[in-house]
């Protein structure tokens, strides 16, 4: 008789403390590391997908939660009938610098060192990297293009820039040429071709572009982020965006609610000819 009394308590004390354990863990508002967040796995398609991000990790919330994601589709913009306000025009300072290209397991990315910025409303931002999307993540007028370059940069304080580039099939392009070229074997980010290449290159003659405040279009989705889009597009090759979808078939964030966002046209002041 002793033996079970002595094993039902022991019984209770451990249920008891299980469920103390439990209670602790549900209450307590618990966030993993950043290590931990690290090895969280997100992807376009599969279980993973896009539309769940924000379920993955208490640290991607905001890829669910949040009110100004990226990226949106642009609409109503008709640049011959709009009157050109005050001139907002993005300074470029790109010139030719040594980078690394890497295949990092969701798009083809080039790093740059500190040598590379822009200048918006007075601000100036240093040129981190550059990546591909395909199809294009923003849209205008409901319409895709066949790839999108996001040139992301961040300033002093530690906010950032993106000016996104719209890429549509037509003639081979000589600087993508280069970064095809150079990309490593594999999808580990350590593995990286260094390259030299000015990025300039890779924009449109004419700087025309909208602008509104977003996101990032991956977890963690931080809002925030300063997006300029140019509204004339590059050219590649359809052999060039071929061996893109090679390796990313789509790697594009779906379109995000505008909510109650404004999206400002800034006409590009240098004159085309």
């Amino acid at each position: 008789m002793s033996n079970n009394r002595s094993w039902r308590k022991s019984y209770q004390v451990g249920a008891i403390f299980l469920c103390t354990l439990i209670i602790t863990l549900i209450t307590s508002n618990y966030h993993p590391s950043s290590a931990e967040t690290d090895q969280v796995h997100w992807e376009y398609s599969g279980e993973s997908n896009a539309y769940v991000w924000g379920l993955l990790s208490p640290e991607f919330q905001t890829c669910t939660l949040g009110d100004k994601q990226s990226p949106i589709n642009i609409t109503n913009i008709d640049i011959d009938d709009e009157q050109p306000g005050e001139l907002a025009e993005i300074k470029f300072d790109y010139q030719s610098s040594a980078a690394e290209v890497v295949n990092n397991g969701h798009t083809i990315q080039v790093n740059y060192k500190p040598g590379n910025s822009v200048s918006i409303n007075n601000q100036k931002y240093k040129l981190l990297q550059f990546h591909f999307h395909t199809p294009s993540e923003h849209k205008i007028d409901d319409k895709s293009s066949a790839m999108e370059a996001h040139f992301v940069h961040q300033n002093d304080a530690g906010e950032l820039a993106v000016v996104g580039v719209m890429m549509n099939s037509g003639a081979e392009n000589p600087q993508i040429a280069q970064i095809w070229q150079a990309i490593p074997e594999g999808n580990k980010a350590n593995k990286a071709q260094s390259i030299t290449l000015n990025a300039a290159k890779l924009l449109p003659s004419d700087k025309t572009y909208v602008s509104y405040e977003g996101s990032l279009t991956t977890p963690p989705c931080s809002e925030g982020v300063s997006w300029n889009l140019l509204l004339e597009p590059i050219e590649v090759s359809s052999q060039q965006i071929a061996t893109f979808t090679n390796l990313y078939q789509n790697n594009a964030r779906p379109i995000q609610a505008l909510n109650d966002r404004s999206v400002e046209l800034h006409q590009d002041s240098v004159p085309q000819e």
